[in-house]
């Protein structure tokens, strides 16, 4: 069989913790790249980007392309839809291969599906080479596959590749649709892989099954090479680029160069990476590097502050190794991000709550709580389904936010609703500011308030529209949680510690609102659940509250009830409940003083509003340079 026309095909359904920035199916366009000088056509569908049930656009794509072989990258979250993806193609005439973590973990069970003719294992831009050129899985390292007589063939293991730079930079230009994202809408979005494999053997992670503990590294003169490829693919924007290494400081002296190769050139790049926290403990000076070219989203494994946890998934750290990673990384203004494992077999409630108070008094910037999830293939599966703990065999749950087996502690739906609430103790008020000043020391000048709370808006927005999918039939609950555990004493301390007024340029709204306690209230079912207060002087923010219930004294009220947000009924809110709700706000301020000083704070916020589109203009029109800006 000759394959000379090759769809390649990312489903829809990847979700969960793992695929928050999981964005351009860059593993396919290795692919793409490695076959596109021996096939007729290479076509990439990525149907996550697409505005139109998936179905509809694979039929359509299989009558246009009439392909040979269709390849599938899956994860687990796309199990059902990968298996849908193949039947169809198979009703087609067409011959189905699957590939990624997934398939990898578990081709027996995929093959046992009619629809499914092979498995890429590991690795796939040289097995399918090979395949392609060859024609038949029958022989090729790396390829499972079924016989005539529908028998399961495993071919050997394919040896990792040494070589990275050997690899053709991923193809690119056969994207169909410009990737972005809501949390830099300012900039162009990529993804870059500067190695393969991690040296850790956390048990809950796939890596040490796929790379057996074996890291493989680019050079750095290759990596720059690419990345100037992609800023000229790019037009030269601003651009926002993740890098998909699980371990990007494997290699120190490696990164090191990197940075050196990188500074003289000051190009317009935020990167972000996945670090061990023990890198980032040992070379501060390298981190000050990276920080300085633009690698300043640092996201790092933490898991837990109990030792027993650590030591139960092999993670092999000290909790003063988180402290110094986060040291080292914030005194250059770096994003310290961390990521916390919740839900692990011998965990209590009162455990799992003291994590959001940890990674505040170790100073992270930004965290995760993902849930314990065994993914097939990794020793945190094989032990739990050893002792029959594993009741979920939906795949599509598998996604880091949902239980999936049994706790002696913890119910599965109380582990979610502790994720949520773990969420919102941490990401209160006072963390936006922290890491608002992190930016600070970056770029050495204040964000206008506009900016500030445009970007928060749009966080929220993302925050919302995750839980909307992942929560939908109690996302209400899961809301009125969140919002009762973001009421925090800190606040107030830190904000008057700190000063927003110094981080944030708020003059002319400080100058045009004046002396106001401004209190925003959230309310569910007529009851107030938190308020968050603001008491400003024409020169200052003195101090941010967020408190259960309310205040009886303040000068500006701004009430809304949650239940108008249509929380868990899959309505989004329209132009009129938004002017319901503006008319609730303004109907909260009852007396000549009070409206008359609302008046004032939308005067103030008009005006804001005004500057910052002004602002907008002006970057537009001042767009294309691939120096390094304050962005």
């Amino acid at each position: 069989m000759a394959f000379k026309r090759i769809l390649l095909i990312k489903p829809s359904g990847r979700h969960g913790l793992s695929y928050v920035f999981d964005l351009i199916p860059i593993g396919i366009e290795y692919i793409a790249a490695s076959l596109e000088d021996i096939a007729d056509e290479v076509t990439i569908l990525d149907i996550e980007m697409e505005n139109r049930p998936f179905k509809e656009v694979v039929a359509e794509s299989l009558i246009a392309l009439k392909p040979d072989l269709v390849g599938i990258t899956m994860s687990a979250t796309e199990h059902s839809e990968g298996l849908e993806i193949a039947r169809m193609a198979k009703e087609h005439g067409t011959a189905t291969i699957m590939g990624g973590y997934h398939p990898t973990a578990i081709p027996d069970e995929l093959l046992s599906h009619p629809q499914v003719d092979m498995v890429a294992r590991g690795e796939g831009e040289i097995t399918m080479r090979e395949l392609v050129l060859k024609g038949s899985p029958e022989g090729v390292p790396g390829v499972s596959y079924k016989d005539h007589d529908n028998n399961i063939i495993h071919n050997g293991d394919r040896n990792f590749v040494e070589d990275l730079d050997s690899l053709p930079f991923p193809a690119r230009h056969l994207r169909k649709h410009t990737y972005g994202t809501r949390l830099m809408r300012n900039r162009e979005y990529d993804v870059l892989t500067t190695s393969r494999g991690c040296q850790g053997r956390c048990t809950f992670c796939c890596e040490p099954t796929i790379s057996k503990g074996h890291q493989r590294y680019r050079s750095p003169e290759n990596v720059v090479k690419e990345i100037l490829e992609m800023v000229s693919f790019h037009d030269n924007k601003p651009l926002s680029i993740d890098i998909t290494d699980p371990h990007f400081m494997g290699r120190p002296d490696l990164v090191e160069q990197m940075c050196d190769l990188l500074a003289p050139l000051k190009l317009d790049i935020r990167f972000g990476i996945k670090v061990r926290a023990d890198s980032v403990a040992k070379n501060p000076e390298i981190v000050r590097k990276m920080i300085s070219v633009g690698i300043e989203g640092f996201e790092m494994g933490i898991e837990s502050p109990n030792m027993a946890d650590i030591k139960s998934v092999a993670k092999g750290l000290t909790t003063d190794t988180h402290v110094q990673a986060v040291n080292n990384i914030k005194k250059w203004g770096g994003n310290a991000g961390g990521t916390f494992v919740i839900g692990l077999p011998d965990q209590t409630e009162e455990e799992i709550l003291e994590f959001p108070t940890y990674a505040k008094k170790i100073g992270l910037t930004s965290t995760a709580y993902g849930i314990a999830t065994p993914f097939p293939s990794t020793r945190f599966y094989d032990d739990l389904n050893a002792q029959g703990l594993i009741y979920e065999d939906d795949w599509n749950r598998f996604d880091e936010m949902h239980s999936v087996f049994r706790s002696d502690h913890i119910s599965g739906e109380h582990v979610e609703e502790l994720a949520s609430i773990c969420m919102a103790r941490f990401w209160t008020v006072d963390t936006f500011i922290e890491k608002e000043r992190m930016r600070l020391i970056r770029h050495g000048s204040k964000r206008p308030l506009a900016d500030f709370i445009d970007e928060k808006v749009q966080e929220l927005r993302y925050s919302l529209d995750m839980g909307s999918q992942l929560r939908t039939n109690d996302l209400g609950k899961h809301v009125v949680s969140v919002i009762e555990a973001s009421a925090d004493p800190g606040v107030e301390s830190y904000t008057r510690k700190v000063g927003v007024h110094n981080i944030i340029d708020m003059s002319l709204f400080l100058r045009l609102l004046g002396k106001q306690t401004l209190q925003l209230t959230l309310n569910s079912k007529g009851e107030a659940v938190t308020s968050w207060i603001l008491r400003t002087t024409p020169e200052e923010v003195e101090h941010i509250q967020v408190i259960p219930g309310k205040l009886d004294q303040s000068t500006i009220n701004m009430e809304l009830d949650l239940d108008d947000f249509g929380f868990g009924t899959g309505r989004d809110p329209n132009i009129l409940d938004s002017v319901r709700m503006i008319g609730k706000m303004l109907a909260s301020n009852r007396g000549i003083k009070k409206q008359l000083n609302m008046i004032r704070l939308l005067t103030a916020g008009g005006m804001e509003l005004t500057m910052g589109y002004l602002r907008m203009i002006n970057q537009k029109a001042g767009k294309g340079s691939t120096t390094r800006s304050d962005g």
